[in-house]
């Protein structure tokens, strides 16, 4: 628990720096802290507010990021159909039927993909935390868990698809985004600002996620605290408002880290470091949550009217098999030894203190 909820702060404080990175494309002159601290506090009254208005809020940043994709959808189908000459071609279905080849880049590209597939979709579980909030949540967590996964393949293949129907694989580069470079074949050249609106959209709703998921992961560690605890006393309330306000003003207290070390070069780059780490942690935090689910299911606890993962005497071990495959994945790539070796401390060292105190 306390290694997820330091794995989102480190992830909201890099969403951070990229929010002030983004904004900077049209305010050059204006310093990066101040659009830190601005940003995070807007995000902050939001979720203090009510978990209504955040989920107002993160409709509105989806609705941004789909309109987005729908239109590269559908550009890249008028170029297909127009057979549209490109600085490559001609935008055709062969692009994408063709120049098929197993492991192409060989093994090494092949194994080295899977930790960055596995990065880009960490966070997906966010969808769970509303569980204590919504009215119906057998009925609408389900549904919505469901729904994530099926819209995400559907946006995501359907993108892959269509972008390598006017761009072959292989001609893709990788200085500049595949979105850009398709609308910019389109004709679209104010793309690029478009486009910075859509990411800075995109950054803005993870941090604004990573804040409310943050707030009710330190609820939970303070409920679960022992009785009298200064952690149990002051940070297992919920407020008037039915947010837990003070584990959110914890949460982003910490988060100011981030626009304190903008003011630093060498502290960018420890945090960087650090970050990383954070992500690989997110692996073992997740075989952990596995291990956990085994036992529950083996407990007086169990309640079998609840969200069972289906054949799960096959598919937990499977897919810790699979985490743990993902981690040790990264001693194998140069750029991540050092980040999953911090993880993989982290783990022994904490893991060994919070085992010994429940000895004892």
């Amino acid at each position: 628990g306390w290694t997820y909820w330091i794995g989102i702060l480190f992830a909201c404080m890099a969403e951070l720096t990229a929010v002030s990175n983004y904004v900077q494309y049209w305010l050059p002159g204006l310093p990066a802290w101040l659009i830190e601290v601005s940003v995070l506090g807007l995000l902050t009254l939001l979720n203090l507010t009510a978990a209504k208005l955040f989920g107002e809020t993160e409709f509105w940043f989806a609705m941004i990021k789909i309109i987005a994709i729908i239109s590269l959808v559908v550009t890249g189908i008028i170029m297909v159909a127009a057979n549209a000459k490109t600085p490559v071609g001609h935008a055709s279905l062969s692009n994408f039927t063709g120049s098929f080849s197993l492991l192409p880049k060989g093994k090494y590209a092949f194994f080295t993909a899977f930790p960055m597939v596995f990065f880009s979709f960490a966070g997906i579980e966010f969808v769970t935390i509303t569980i204590g909030e919504a009215k119906n949540p057998k009925k609408v967590i389900k549904k919505a868990v469901n729904e994530t996964l099926l819209r995400i393949l559907l946006f995501y293949i359907a993108t892959l698809a269509v972008i390598m129907c006017v761009i072959p694989w292989g001609k893709i580069t990788s200085g500049t985004s595949p979105f850009v470079q398709v609308f910019k074949i389109a004709g679209f050249n104010a793309v690029a600002s478009v486009f910075n609106f859509v990411v800075l959209t995109a950054a803005a709703s993870s941090l604004n996620s990573g804040i409310f998921s943050a707030g009710r992961h330190f609820f939970q560690l303070a409920e679960e605290a022992p009785k009298d605890s200064f952690l149990k006393k002051h940070f297992a309330k919920i407020s008037a408002n039915g947010v837990p306000a003070a584990g959110i003003v914890i949460s982003v207290a910490l988060m100011l880290i981030a626009p304190i070390m903008s003011f630093s070069s060498t502290a960018i780059e420890v945090f960087g470091t650090v970050a990383g780490a954070t992500s690989d942690m997110y692996i073992l935090v997740y075989v952990l949550a596995l291990l956990a689910h085994r036992k529950y299911r083996e407990s007086s606890d169990f309640i079998a009217a609840g969200f069972k993962m289906p054949f799960y005497k096959l598919s937990s071990p499977l897919t810790i098999a699979f985490f743990l495959v993902i981690f040790f994945s990264l001693f194998f790539i140069p750029a991540d030894v050092f980040g999953a070796s911090l993880a993989a401390s982290w783990a022994l060292l904490f893991g060994g203190w919070c085992w010994l105190s429940e000895k004892h």
